[in-house]
């Protein structure tokens, strides 16, 4: 018989929680000096890492419903922070790049994003800075292997691949 969900307790819930409140931190920052969605913030970030990217890319990457990804594409472009073109090594795809407003962004909001990353961390020594990652790491390869992401984006849980 399943054991009760302890919401609190439940890691999907904490992560969430984690992740809104940081999201929401940056969220106020960003949106109000530059009036950037989350989900904009996100592929700014992923844009910043490596360009150019096609829009399923960073659908992939950031783990985004491939509309969303879409809508908020079409947000950066109008606010003049990401440039859409014919990618120029392959002609057939459309590729996203930041701009130079876009690079502008985003070094303005990372450094307050690694300064709330360095206060998490501060009550844990090197060891178990080390330690945290190791095993968050090792969730998140777990994750890739029962949780599986499908063509249209969709994410389905996979439990016969739990005894493996």
């Amino acid at each position: 018989m399943p054991r009760r969900l302890v919401l609190d307790a439940w890691l999907p819930y904490r992560l969430t929680v984690l992740s809104n409140e940081v999201s929401l931190c940056l969220y106020r920052v960003y949106n109000a000096r530059f009036q950037v969605s989350v989900a904009g913030w996100r592929i700014i970030a992923h844009l910043a890492a490596e360009s150019p990217l096609a829009s399923t890319e960073v659908a992939e990457r950031a783990v985004m419903d491939p509309v969303q990804v879409s809508r908020a594409v079409s947000d950066l472009v109008r606010l003049r922070m990401v440039s859409r073109g014919i990618d120029r090594r392959d002609r057939r795809r459309l590729a996203l790049r930041l701009t130079a407003k876009g690079r502008r962004v985003y070094r303005v909001v990372a450094p307050l994003g690694i300064r709330i990353e360095a206060a998490l961390l501060s009550d844990l020594t090197a060891t178990e800075r080390r330690s945290f990652d190791s095993l968050l790491t090792r969730v998140q390869r777990r994750a890739s292997r029962v949780l599986i992401r499908r063509e249209d984006g969709s994410v389905v849980f996979d439990d016969a691949k739990l005894a493996r």
